[in-house]
């Protein structure tokens, strides 16, 4: 009688740790997700404030505006097409995408365009400034989320990345060719560069660093993953 309560007490045991252990499973995958796609929207939300403060976009966001200003097409939907031609080149340089990749080229199009259609252009440099600065933070904490969940890099980044790997350049050298190059076809379309172009570029690392460490998800075991080391222009950003 007293083993059989054992046998009864011990799988009962096993049974609730199962269950605790599923649950907490499914809060980190929750929590993962939540920061994702809080954070993909966000990050459309802070280059549609870029535009609307008109003092100079982000590097990309000089090509997505240059490309529209060509095309008539939205910038939203030009950061779609963008990103799904860049993810595309990654067949050749064999980068495998994630969920995070994926969802990088749709939920970024989507929330600038909707953010767009809600904030209006502003045209005194008393409103301008503040809202390029609010854009430029408001970046670097969208990069913290979106980068922290882990689901992996945005299409223009894999790029870097893969292309880090196949020539063995720098990352640092890679990015700044990738970007000069894609700053200077921008420009000449017509995109905008500005004050807020250079204000983002020597904000981006220090924010992104800082963010990342803040919204680091901890390991399912409860350890705190890194995500970010290093100099902060070496961070990889969801573009």
């Amino acid at each position: 009688m007293v083993a059989g309560c054992s046998i009864a007490t011990e799988c009962h045991a096993s049974v609730h740790e199962h269950q605790t252990g599923g649950a907490i499973v499914s809060a980190h995958l929750t929590r993962r997700l939540l920061q994702l796609y809080v954070g993909l929207a966000l990050y459309g939300a802070s280059s549609a404030l870029l535009v609307r403060a008109g003092l100079g976009l982000e590097p990309w966001g000089v090509l997505h505006q240059g490309l529209a200003e060509l095309t008539g097409l939205t910038i939203g939907v030009v950061s779609i097409i963008v990103g799904a031609v860049v993810l595309l080149l990654w067949i050749p340089i064999r980068q495998r995408p994630g969920l995070g990749t994926v969802s990088n080229v749709f939920v970024i199009g989507i929330a600038m365009d909707a953010t767009l259609a809600l904030v209006p252009q502003v045209t005194t440099l008393a409103g301008q400034i503040p809202l390029m600065a609010a854009g430029i933070v408001l970046n670097g904490a969208a990069t913290g989320l979106y980068i922290a969940a882990r689901f992996g890099p945005g299409p223009r980044d894999g790029l870097m990345t893969g292309l880090h790997r196949l020539t063995g350049r720098s990352i640092r050298l890679v990015r700044t060719a990738i970007e000069v190059a894609v700053v200077a076809t921008g420009f000449a379309l017509g995109g905008s560069v500005g004050i807020g172009t250079v204000a983002y570029a020597l904000a981006i690392g220090p924010l992104a660093q800082l963010f990342l460490r803040a919204f680091a998800v901890p390991e399912e075991g409860g350890r705190s993953t890194v995500v970010a080391k290093g100099s902060p222009s070496q961070a990889i950003l969801p573009r």
